[in-house]
C-alpha cells in the first residue's frame, strides 16, 4: 500500500488574513509611536543618552529622507511611496494563500504606517523621528526594525518556498 500524500492545507479565510495583518500592524504602530514620543518628551533640547556607551544610544534625530538617511529632503516622495506599499499590502493580501506570509506583511505594514503618522501629523517638517544610535549605524526607529524584520522574513519564506519546489 503506498502512502498517501500529507493532506493539503486549506487556505485562510480572508478574516484569519485581515486578523494577523492589523494585529501585527497595530502593534508595530502603538509600540513605534509610543516609544517616539517618549523620547519626545525627554530628548527635545538635550544631549543623547548612552545606554552602553560608545555602542547603544539614544539621539533624538529627524529624517526628511528614506531608509539609511538617502534622498534627503524628499519627504513628500518617501511619504507617497510609503502610503502605495500599505495600500498594496491591503488589497494584495487578499491573494494570499497561506497564512505564514501574515505577520511578516502586518510588521512592513506597521512599520510603513508608523513613519508615514512622522511625516503626516508630527511638527518635524515632513521628517520621521529616529532615535537608536548602534554608533556604527544610521540612527532608526521601532518602524524602521519592523520592516527590515518583515522584509527579512518575507525573503526567507520565499527562499524556503523555492527551495521546497520540486525541480522541473
Amino acid at each position: 500500500m503506498a502512502a498517501s500524500a500529507a493532506p493539503k492545507r486549506q487556505p485562510p479565510s480572508l478574516l484569519q488574513i485581515y486578523v494577523w495583518l492589523l494585529a501585527v500592524g497595530g502593534t508595530v504602530v502603538a509600540l513605534d509611536q509610543l516609544t517616539k514620543q517618549l523620547v519626545l518628551d525627554r530628548l527635545r533640547g538635550r544631549e543623547p543618552l548612552d545606554l552602553i556607551e560608545g555602542v547603544l544610544s539614544f539621539r533624538l534625530t529627524y529624517n526628511s529622507g528614506g531608509a539609511f538617511g538617502l534622498l534627503q529632503g524628499l519627504p513628500g516622495l518617501f511619504l507617497v511611496a510609503t502610503l502605495a506599499i500599505v495600500f498594496g499590502i491591503l488589497i494584495g493580501a487578499r491573494r494570499l494563500q497561506d497564512l505564514r506570509w501574515a505577520p511578516p506583511l502586518g510588521l512592513v505594514l506597521g512599520g510603513g504606517l508608523g513613519n508615514a503618522i512622522d511625516r503626516l501629523v508630527r511638527d518635524t517638517g515632513g521628517g520621521v523621528v529616529d532615535f537608536i544610535d548602534l554608533h556604527v549605524w544610521p540612527v532608526f526607529n521601532v518602524a524602521d526594525m519592523a520592516i527590515v524584520v518583515g522584509a527579512l522574513w518575507i525573503l526567507f519564506i520565499g527562499w524556503r518556498d523555492e527551495a521546497k519546489a520540486p525541480a522541473v
